[in-house]
């Protein structure tokens, strides 16, 4: 189906001195089924719909999704109701409304929403589904600004509208004549305006979409000029910091020496809430020493006695047991695990609140504003209209920001000590106290006869994933309406059955999913279940390889589904030169994966002669997305992953010591540095495929983790089974 063919649009005029148009969406997409329509079974999920479809059907029903304004000067603002965390969405958007609107990408401002509880489900970002869900709205609520402009200037030169082109941001007449847009803006806000239909242009016609474009927020980045959380002028806020517990989720019981932290220098306030104590200082130096300086009796937490070795005992224990091959089938078994992984963004979480008796003003990077300004007007005891929650661009997120930890906090202190507070998390609150992605524990079999897979069975035993964020609302509301078997699927289960998925004819395939309260924060982490569950698949198929005597990438041409799969892993495999002569120690992997109606495969070579420095030598990426909009992006996303998967197969993970993690810091957390890439990187983004793009942001981690995973055994000639690979705690921890 095309975008056409699953949305309808309407465009309303707002009332404006210059042109200013909202959009509603609405969908068919996955219709309700008549009642003698035969409803498939859950595991059947997989082959109907994403959770990117669950996604778009969500958000489909929403007013006032997206709202573009033409002003006197020319410049075109469009409002965001997604956060840009610096995957490059901004950009993709301001790309799309400059297209339809034939003006200089320049010309276009994309400015985050605040927080619109009127949009529902329509203000989550997540599950690579932005650009999925916003590119047929975009595209049209452009193209209708674009009519109403030609409409202006043909009763202006009194032109039959089908006469006239627009291209540089004017629209032109046969004999010559111009007008910019911003000269045209107020006859276009003309309710009585005749329009004719707007279509958005077909990709055939594109002049900006699918070229490598730049980021418009590149320089600003580069250069300092982009402003976070903590750079917004908010008056009157003040430094703020808390002292977090020494284990997850512990509580206070008391300060002991309140009186003299009061005391101490540029101290404002200190203040318990139910995650710490936070202290208010004239400066961040002033209240870090105070915070420093406290001595707090502290409460136990839920996860206190759990350790590494104790998880590891308790997911193993969950998953369930294998079926048992019939008598004399060949089979191949495995068992993996993977440790947990901190998010880790750049900047650190963060958040700026205002809070009044007669209303609340909060500042932060969010991917779910709703949640957040319902979660936190509840708490506040504020109607919802008195809480204005602003949207900032965040440093960095792999679905961090998901939760609003730091918004909330900043509320509750900022309505304690009765003014604005600017709260920062520190790098080491950051990396021990925030969410992270679930440890894991998998059991594989394969059976095989005759050079076939016969069978394909994966059960996934998971630290419990909380979803209190948005998403889970989504799910739960969508899948309850649709007929296709979901409504009394767990929330895990369907996020897991929409997300994963085969994509090779093995035969009975079976993957399913046991999630273990643990008492751990956790969130969702770029690609959530997929990272591990297909990483792990991957390394299995290279085993089935092996035993079959087969090439690890014949093997997976052989078994995909579908010649668009096999167009990506031939370009990885050809521009890779797959199975080129390789030193004693060093070795070629290659992987594959599908989601989000996109599809990737990724060849590394990895150099394991000092054991010490393990790295990955050399990349060769091939995505298709459907329709890409702006390459340049896509680049990005990919090799963003493979440094996601460079870093969690071979370093980086948390240590688990009685309720809370060793590590502290990037010394600590071993997460990728320059020296830890490969030198040799080549994304190949492949032309149009659909009509529609797919989602990337968290399609390239899987496939390279088990691209890894699989060059490291070759050339070690190992079966690597736990991850990361190099996992020694080799530093000494911060205090408690």
């Amino acid at each position: 189906m095309t975008g056409q063919s699953r949305r309808s649009f309407l465009t309303y005029l707002v009332a404006a001195p210059t042109l200013a148009l909202v959009t509603r969406a609405g969908a068919d997409v996955l219709a309700p089924q008549p009642a003698h329509a035969v409803v498939p079974t859950l595991p059947a999920i997989a082959d109907l719909v994403d959770l990117g479809d669950l996604f778009i059907l969500a958000g489909a029903p929403t007013s006032a999704l997206l709202a573009l304004a033409v002003e006197a000067d020319g410049t075109i603002r469009f409002r965001l109701p997604r956060e840009e965390v610096g995957q490059g969405l901004t950009t993709a958007v301001a790309m799309l409304v400059a297209e339809e609107l034939d003006a200089a990408l320049a010309a276009v401002r994309v400015e985050l929403d605040d927080a619109r509880p009127e949009l529902l489900f329509n203000q989550l970002t997540g599950s690579s589904n932005s650009i999925r869900s916003l590119y047929g709205p975009v595209r049209q609520t452009a193209a209708t600004a674009r009519a109403r402009l030609v409409a202006a200037a043909a009763r202006r030169w009194d032109l039959p509208a089908g006469s006239l082109t627009t291209a540089n941001g004017a629209v032109r007449a046969p004999d010559g004549r111009t007008a910019d847009y911003g000269a045209l803006a107020a006859a276009a806000a003309d309710p009585g305006l005749v329009v004719l239909g707007a279509t958005p242009k077909p990709a055939a016609k594109h002049a900006l979409v699918g070229k490598p474009t730049g980021r418009i927020d590149a320089r600003a980045m580069v250069t300092g000029a982009q402003r976070y959380t903590l750079d917004l002028d908010v008056p009157g806020a003040k430094p703020c910091v808390v002292r977090r517990p020494p284990s997850l989720g512990g509580s206070v019981r008391g300060v002991d020496n309140l009186a003299a932290v009061q005391a101490m220098p540029g101290v404002l306030h200190v203040v318990t809430i139910p995650t710490g104590v936070a202290v208010v200082a004239e400066t961040f130096g002033q209240a870090l020493d105070a915070k420093a300086a406290l001595q707090v009796s502290w409460g136990p937490g839920p996860a206190d006695q759990l350790s590494d070795a104790q998880i590891r005992t308790k997911l193993r224990a969950a998953t369930p047991t294998l079926l048992v091959p019939p008598l004399l089938t060949p089979y191949v078994d495995a068992e993996f695990d993977f440790a947990f992984v901190s998010h880790a963004p750049m900047e650190t979480n963060s958040a700026v609140a205002d809070v009044r008796d007669d209303g609340a003003e909060i500042w932060s990077g969010l991917k779910s504003p709703i949640v957040a300004r319902e979660t936190i007007a509840a708490e506040l005891g504020l109607p919802l209209g008195k809480v204005t929650v602003h949207v900032v661009q965040a440093g960095g997120s792999f679905g961090r920001r998901l939760f609003f930890d730091a918004a909330l906090e900043a509320a509750r202190v900022s309505k304690a000590c009765r003014r604005p507070v600017r709260l920062m998390w520190t790098r080491i609150d950051d990396t021990r106290h925030g969410r992270m992605r679930p440890a894991t524990h998998h059991k594989i079999r394969a059976t095989h006869l005759l050079g076939e897979v016969l069978s394909f069975e994966h059960r996934v035993a998971a630290a419990e994933t909380d979803f209190r964020h948005g998403l889970g609302e989504i799910i739960t509301a969508t899948a309850a309406s649709l007929p296709l078997g979901i409504g009394n699927a767990t929330l895990a289960q369907t996020l897991f059955l929409t997300t994963v998925k085969s994509p090779y004819h093995f035969g009975l395939t079976t993957q399913a999913l046991t999630e273990v309260p643990t008492g751990i924060p956790t969130g969702s982490w770029r690609s959530v279940y997929s990272a591990n569950t297909r990483g792990a698949e991957e390394i299995m198929v290279d085993e089935l390889a092996e035993r079959t005597g087969r090439d690890p990438y014949r093997f997976r041409r052989t078994f995909l589904k579908t010649d668009a799969q096999r167009a990506v892993l031939d370009k990885a495999a050809t521009e890779g030169n797959w199975g080129r002569p390789m030193p004693t120690g060093c070795a070629q992997g290659i992987a594959f994966h599908e989601e989000y109606k996109s599809r990737t495969a990724c060849l590394v070579e990895i150099d394991t002669r000092d054991p010490e420095h393990i790295r990955v030598t050399k990349a060769v990426i091939a995505v298709d997305v459907g329709l890409p909009v702006n390459p340049r992006g896509l680049e990005a996303q990919m090799i963003g992953g493979l440094t996601d998967a460079i870093s969690t197969t071979l370093k980086a993970g948390l240590h688990l010591d009685k309720g809370l993690p060793l590590e502290g810091s990037y010394s600590q957390f071993h997460w990728a540095r320059q020296r830890d890439t490969p030198r040799d990187v080549r994304v190949f983004v492949l032309p149009a495929t659909a009509a529609e793009p797919g989602g990337a942001g968290e399609l390239g981690v899987p496939a390279a983790v088990g691209a890894i995973a699989n060059a490291y055994a070759r050339a070690t000639g190992t079966k690597p089974r736990s991850f990361p690979l190099d996992f020694d705690v080799d530093f000494t921890p911060y205090p408690r």
